[in-house]
């Protein structure tokens, strides 16, 4: 019998200018090769993989997948493979502070997938112990330790963190000129500094957030009027919000909403957005 488990961990005060939770999954796939889309939404991850390994196709070619991975910010579905057991451990950063807690370059790789050195990667033989004795809220507390030492680190960019705030506090429904007010700056300097975090502008990222809440609304509510969604999100009418939710999707709201009815019947009510089989 296949199993699907998922759980969020609150991070501590001190990183959640960086961090928005710790989450574990685990899915049984089988033993034939299964696929799975991720739909973007607005964070960035660090992935850790444990079991028989994902992998991800790259011109029509399956590559292996390393652990950890950063899964950055998306812009469209992206297409996951697994067999057997997968269980992953993730932390949901914003992006832009992710690179800048690892200390990495936000250069974009293609399909935002991104291989990195790092020595974080450090704690995979750890976590994979834990994680085979069943010690997930263990595994959980080593993370959590290892990043509030970085975090210890670095100093976080706050004129970043505030844009990010005024950001998630509208959903992404604000104007740009409005986050850089709330930032204390301008806007080409606010502009030019979460390209350089995030790799994204902020109309990038903002669109993203406002697509995600649709997506969760018509996951949880499918019968939600989309007219009233594309009034709500600040859409210019029913079809702009349909061309954006299409666009980052790969499927209409409408559809979206009728999977969303059909699954809810078998699933946890939870949006898994990393395991959307």
């Amino acid at each position: 019998m296949f199993s699907n488990i998922h759980q969020e961990f609150e991070v501590p005060e001190e990183l959640q200018d960086t961090i928005k939770c710790f989450w574990y999954n685990r899915r049984d796939y089988g033993e034939a090769l299964s696929e799975f889309t991720v739909l973007p939404d607005g964070y960035a991850e660090i992935i850790f993989h444990f079991g028989s390994g994902c992998s991800i196709s790259h011109q029509g070619i399956l590559q292996a997948l390393p652990s950890p991975f950063i899964m950055g910010l998306l812009n469209q579905p992206a297409l996951f493979y697994a067999q057997n057991q997968l269980e992953i451990i993730g932390i949901r950063c914003f992006p832009w502070a992710i690179f800048d807690i690892l200390g990495l370059s936000s250069e974009k790789t293609e399909n935002a997938i991104h291989r990195f050195e790092h020595p974080v990667a450090k704690l995979q033989s750890a976590l994979n112990d834990l994680i085979t004795q069943g010690k997930i809220e263990d595994a959980i507390f080593q993370v959590e330790q290892y990043f509030l030492k970085l975090h210890s680190q670095i100093t976080i960019d706050s004129l970043l963190f505030k844009a990010g705030a005024a950001m998630r506090k509208n959903y992404g429904v604000i104007p740009v000129n409005q986050v850089a007010d709330s930032a204390h700056t301008t806007v080409r300097t606010l502009e030019r500094r979460f390209k350089q975090s995030s790799g994204h502008t902020v109309k990038d990222v903002s669109g993203i957030m406002r697509f995600e809440q649709i997506r969760n609304r018509l996951w949880h509510a499918p019968e939600t009027s989309i007219a009233a969604l594309a009034q709500e999100f600040g859409y210019t009418d029913q079809s702009h919000l349909s061309r954006e939710f299409k666009r980052y999707s790969g499927s209409t709201p409408a559809a979206f909403a009728r999977e969303a009815r059909k699954r809810k019947q078998a699933m946890s009510n939870d949006f898994v957005a990393f395991v959307q089989a």
